[in-house]
């Protein structure tokens, strides 16, 4: 497949690993247990199953939510199976042989004791005819693994190949594979899989397959994927071999990078790092430092761009103290309560502000919300004192939010009826305004802020 330049600016952004990585993916040669490229750590040895449980397709923030003793009696059942004897071959449903983890097409699936986050991880496979597998991302379904010659899956899609995210909605990125890239049977595959919050690129033996596609949360599609969870091998229906499985843990700097290089054709700065030129409001009550915004404490406001927008996407990183609060203005007028008079105002709040606080909050109030209108899915940010990515897309009436790579909020303010405190918000409907931030008397941090027009 042709690179394009956008793909080659962003793999030129990548950090040497990844690089590393990638030429590993595509020209490991060797059927021994290979080293891990640098950077990487094995989930499987060679030997046995050290470090895997048994799982299956769970929810798993159910079952983290289980009771201790609940939990681990679910799991030693899963596990229990992988180590069952098949009657037919006289061989445990999973098993190590020739540094080649083995399933014979039963059991539960191989699932690291671990829970993972951002990360980049490799795996080498050989599976059969008729035989149907997938790889689970934070113990969601999944990146398929099937027989892409089997007519009688055609319907579902099996003749485009293996290495799409199957479980998305039908018609939504990144289900079908780009590209067909499945070897014949017999010959091992390989993938490189990235993921950075619920965005998945997927490699298959070198050809992209998925580019930057969301994961759905198979569970409960209104809500993002896990922040952190298993990595599951999952099989049935034929034995599937893996080899070489390598991951690699993604710190936030990096993975802000990963968001900030993807799509970032047609974004222009609206900050210069040094001064307030091209903003309005009171500048005053806010400085730079380090090349970011950041509000003076115990002062606040509105300060906005010069320019108006109409449709735009709006990409920008923020840092938040313990308990801060500011938020971003949308399409604000110039004067007033963004929250109110604005479209909105997304508010930028620390997620564990009410135990910084000790203050309560409605729902409508959390990070990512349409403030007072639409509550924003919570529980993915980074820690204090690490910057966030954040991506708002406002069309019309609709504005998503997607911060450090999962959709938090996806509304259309136009069908909202009910507000917080029963207050009116007269703005929501505004179809252009400037773009900004309100400042809460705490010293939030933004940088990297650009926006570019919707058309």
């Amino acid at each position: 497949m042709t690179c394009s330049p956008s793909r080659r600016r962003w793999l030129s952004l990548l950090p040497a690993a990844i690089l590393a990585a990638t030429t590993f993916s595509s020209g490991l040669v060797a059927s021994l247990q290979a080293a891990p490229p640098a950077g990487f750590t094995a989930l499987f040895n060679g030997k046995d199953l050290t470090g895997f449980r048994g799982g299956d397709t769970y929810d798993h923030r159910k079952l983290l939510a289980l009771p201790e003793d609940q939990r681990a009696v679910q799991i030693a059942k899963w596990t229990a199976t992988m180590t069952q004897v098949n009657p037919k071959t006289g061989k445990p449903h999973w098993y190590a042989e020739n540094n080649e983890l083995v399933n014979d097409g039963f059991g539960a699936y191989a699932t690291t004791e671990k829970d993972y986050g951002d990360f980049e991880l490799l795996v080498e496979y050989k599976t059969v005819p008729l035989a149907d597998s997938g790889i689970y991302l934070r113990g969601c379904p999944q990146v398929q693994i099937w027989d892409h010659t089997n007519p009688n899956e055609f319907k579902n899609g099996a003749n485009k190949g293996s290495g799409g995210l199957w479980n998305n909605s039908p018609g939504a990125p990144g289900k079908d594979p780009l590209v067909l890239a499945d070897k014949p049977f017999g010959q091992w595959n390989r993938f490189r899989i990235l993921m950075v919050g619920s965005r998945v690129s997927v490699w298959l033996n070198g050809k992209l397959t998925v580019d930057h596609a969301l994961l759905e949360n198979y569970y409960d599609r209104k809500q993002p994927v896990p922040v952190r969870g298993p990595i599951e091998l999952q099989t049935h229906g034929g034995e599937i071999r893996w080899r070489n499985v390598f991951i690699r843990e993604i710190g936030a700097k990096e993975a802000n990078q990963i968001l900030a290089s993807h799509g970032e054709k047609g974004y222009q700065s609206v900050f210069n790092g040094k001064d307030f030129t091209g903003w309005a409001g009171p500048v005053d009550n806010y400085e730079v430092v380090d090349r970011a915004i950041v509000c003076k404490p115990h002062k606040g406001g509105t300060i906005f761009t010069q320019a108006e927008y109409t449709d735009f996407k709006a990409r920008v990183e923020f840092k938040l103290p313990a308990g801060g609060n500011n938020g971003l203005a949308i399409r604000y007028p110039g004067k007033g309560d963004t929250a109110y008079d604005g479209m909105c105002e997304l508010q930028v709040l620390d997620d564990n502000y009410e135990k910084a606080t000790g203050s309560k909050i409605d729902a409508r109030q959390a990070h990512g919300s349409a403030y007072g209108m639409v509550a924003a899915a919570r529980g993915y940010q980074r820690p204090i004192g690490e910057w966030n990515f954040e991506e708002v897309t406002v069309v019309g009436s609709k504005i998503k939010v997607e911060l450090n790579g999962s959709l938090i909020l996806d509304a259309d303010l136009s069908k909202v009826t009910e507000f917080m405190a029963n207050s009116a918000h007269p703005g929501k409907d505004r179809t252009s305004g400037h773009f900004g931030f309100a400042g809460h008397n705490d010293p939030v941090a933004f940088r990297n802020i650009r926006l570019q027009p919707v058309k």
